[in-house]
């Protein structure tokens, strides 16, 4: 027997399921003629006056709309219960898409089947090497463990009270933020600003030129950081700026020695003059003056 199709059956009834037309397609002759017979009475009965009149607007309004439900429900319907309502295949035995597992399954024993010619050891070592094989290709790749950061709250406190204009509680959480990892570069920046907002310039200078030396490279958010606008206008910031945001290193400076005139002039009473003119000059205080003519005298 031929076997039936839910799209044409839902064609048949929606163009001609009022004669009935889909339900012989689908081997329903009983219901066929239910259909034929009962259009074939109405468009008699038409000839009769009023009655058939009355008919026909009640019969084929009411075939139409059960025709059209019969093409809804065949187009809607599964095809496996259609098969299995129209067609007699149960569901057991209708193919399906084999899922990745049978496949497999399928795979080793056709393997198993057509493997019986080899020796057994030349056997077992085929499958052996097929598992290994198969085991590192489908064995996804180990991710990388991530090194553990240490537990450090103090810094997510931190930022919370900068945001909330808490700075001094912020630099408090900051600092021990430090003490767990002492080269964060985020931390020291946010040091540096919690500083310059606090007005504290060298404490705001030493972390951000400490920032600077582990590594932080945004140099327009140093010119432009809300938090920094105090540092900004403080006069070493040029100084500052031009050596890179480092805090420059002193230069040595190489102090003038004043000539010993105290060795220099054996008479003591020149000696004496010459230290009362270094007192003048600036070049001793009170004290060093005394402790220099104290030696003088003995």
């Amino acid at each position: 027997m031929k076997k039936r199709d839910k799209n044409i059956a839902g064609i048949l009834a929606l163009f001609f399921g009022w004669l009935g037309v889909h339900r012989y397609y689908l081997g329903q002759k009983d219901w066929g003629l239910v259909y034929s017979i009962g259009s074939g009475l109405v468009l008699f009965a038409v000839r009769v006056p009023f009655i058939g009149f009355l008919l026909k607007f009640l019969w084929f309004p009411f075939m139409m709309i059960v025709s059209l439900i019969d093409a809804i429900t065949f187009f809607s319907m599964d095809k496996e219960r259609f098969d299995e309502k129209y067609n007699g295949i149960p569901r057991s035995s209708q193919q399906r898409p084999q899922t990745y597992f049978e496949k497999r399954r399928a795979e080793q024993q056709r393997r198993r089947d057509t493997d019986f010619e080899r020796p057994q050891a030349e056997r077992a070592a085929h499958r052996t090497a097929h598992r290994k094989r198969r085991h590192y290709q489908e064995r996804p790749p180990k991710p990388k463990a991530k090194p553990r950061s240490r537990n450090n709250p103090y810094k997510k406190s931190g930022i919370e009270k900068f945001k909330e204009y808490d700075y001094v509680g912020a630099i408090k959480d900051f600092k021990k933020s430090l003490e767990i990892v002492p080269n964060d570069i985020a931390t020291h920046f946010n040091l540096a600003c919690a500083y310059s907002l606090t007005e504290d310039a060298d404490n705001s200078f030493y972390h951000l030129d400490k920032a600077v030396k582990l590594g932080f490279k945004d140099t327009q958010k140093i010119k432009e950081h809300h938090g920094l606008a105090f540092l900004r206008i403080q006069p070493e910031f040029d100084e500052f700026e031009e050596n890179g945001f480092r805090i420059p290193h002193p230069q040595p400076t190489t102090e003038k020695k004043e000539d010993d005139l105290l060795n220099t002039q054996p008479d003591l009473l020149d000696q004496l003059n010459k230290l009362g003119d270094l007192r003048k000059r600036g070049l001793l205080t009170e004290l060093e003056f005394e402790q220099q003519k104290k030696k003088l005298l003995g």
